[in-house]
């Protein structure tokens, strides 16, 4: 069977997840609009700056547990360098879905309403306090689905 539509894209947040620099937390976002991709996103260290990768994990070493005092963390969220991608290139991303490997915390779920995504698609879960980007989502009319992805994996077709 093919993939819907949602789980073809989340497929391809997943595979950009792969570029991620980050040591913890490996997250791909993509955004959408009509069918078509128009950016793409991972977790990883703004450019020219070393990444985790390179220099260790400092959340890591001061024990700071996951979903906690990201201003600590070296890398930019997945879903803001996806919406920042769109800023750089011109792209218009208002009314778009936004594809995530994971749930966003509160300040990427802020920068998703401000960039008027009006749809999100997600395959795991962050360990944020997600009750409130929920709510968020609700009061702003941001559409949300949760898709179990424990069986993505490429099929052969006979």
């Amino acid at each position: 069977m093919r993939p819907t539509w949602d789980e073809y894209f989340l497929k391809m947040a997943f595979l950009v997840a792969e570029r991620s620099t980050c040591r913890r937390h490996h997250v791909g976002a993509i955004i959408v609009k009509n069918r078509q991709v128009l950016t793409t996103g991972y977790n990883g260290a703004a450019k020219n700056i070393a990444d985790c990768m390179e220099l260790g994990c400092l959340r890591d070493k001061l024990k700071i547990q996951s979903g906690q005092r990201h201003e600590i963390c070296r890398a930019i969220h997945a879903e803001q360098n996806a919406i920042i991608q769109a800023g750089v290139h011109g792209v218009n991303i208002h009314g778009a879905t936004l594809y995530c490997t994971h749930s966003p915390c509160i300040i990427c779920a802020k920068m998703i309403v401000n960039a008027g995504i009006k749809r999100l698609v997600i395959g795991g879960d962050y360990p944020d306090d997600f009750n409130l980007v929920l709510d968020l989502f609700d009061e702003a009319g941001v559409d949300f689905k949760q898709i179990d992805f424990s069986d993505f994996r490429i099929k052969n077709i006979p």
